[in-house]
């Protein structure tokens, strides 16, 4: 296999605790490393695996693990582990993880699961929907929908993601982060191919020609797949297609580089909102 066969890849660096008395990878783990490149899958599919499969109505069990050695990683290598799914059955799914040190492979890993009822582990037939939405991922398609509109139409599925993000992971109250200004706000939320809610965000006017974004909320588990990236693009590029000089935002300053890669600065010292680390960012939407 080549680097070329996967579109889907996790990055890893060999560990210590990874390497036996040859000074080589031990074997086992090569497994381990595995299981991780198949949730990043998931993260790829923007499918948060728990949500999902509830949705799905059943969950995913190994049945077989194989693995053929053709070079040994060592201690500090640098591993890319493709994962692709080779088929997909009447009730089971093959995948297929290669690992590379550069472009040189070193171990490929075959992993059979079947999905099954949860209660009682036993085999059900793969759902349309979970088989179209990996053939889609395989065909090089996108894997999320972005819909921008009023409250009415995306209010219910954006209260959903925020208050799983603000008021239950964070602990802000439900009374600071739902508030009046969201009926006359712009949304935008990010869909995965279930239907459900993966990222928000809103896009308030504070003056003529002053926007502000505020509200980016993203599911927990799907962080860091552009989702995010993908609504907080949509919300700029309304605030310029209505003619707004410049986008405003109060970025919680965890989140600051990744404002920072979207073109917004900083402006002023850091403080505290909701008992949360804020700083104000600026973008220029002129020139």
């Amino acid at each position: 296999m080549q680097r070329s066969d996967f579109r889907c890849f996790h990055r890893l660096r060999v560990r210590w605790s990874e390497v036996d008395i040859q000074k080589i990878v031990f074997n086992a783990h090569y497994l381990t490393y595995a299981d991780c490149a198949m949730t990043e899958y998931w993260r790829a599919l923007a499918l948060p695996y728990e949500t999902g499969m509830q949705a799905l109505g059943g969950e995913v069990y190994l049945k077989k693990a194989s693995v053929e050695y053709h070079a040994s990683a060592r201690l500090d290598d640098l591993l890319d582990v493709g994962m692709r799914c080779a088929r997909v059955g009447t009730t089971s799914l093959v995948f297929e993880a290669s690992m590379f040190a550069g472009d040189r492979l070193l171990v490929t890993v075959e992993l059979v699961y079947v999905f099954a009822d949860p209660a009682t582990q036993t085999k059900r037939a793969v759902p349309p929907a979970l088989r179209a939405m990996i053939e889609h991922f395989e065909a090089g398609g996108e894997m999320v929908e972005l819909r921008v509109g009023d409250w009415a139409t995306l209010g219910r599925d954006a209260t959903a993601l925020r208050t799983a993000v603000f008021v239950q992971e964070q602990g802000i109250a439900p009374e600071i982060e739902l508030d009046a200004l969201d009926a006359t706000a712009v949304h935008a939320v990010a869909y995965n191919r279930l239907g459900l809610p993966v990222a928000t965000g809103r896009l308030l006017q504070d003056a003529p020609g002053e926007a502000r974004i505020g509200r980016m909320a993203v599911d927990r588990v799907l962080r860091g797949q552009r989702w995010g990236r993908m609504v907080l693009d949509a919300l700029v590029q309304a605030a310029r297609a209505r003619g707004d000089a410049q986008v405003t935002l109060h970025a919680q300053c965890s989140a600051e580089a990744f404002y920072r890669r979207a073109g917004f600065e900083a402006v002023g010292q850091p403080y505290e909102e909701a008992g949360i680390a804020h700083i104000t960012m600026r973008r220029s939407l002129q020139g």
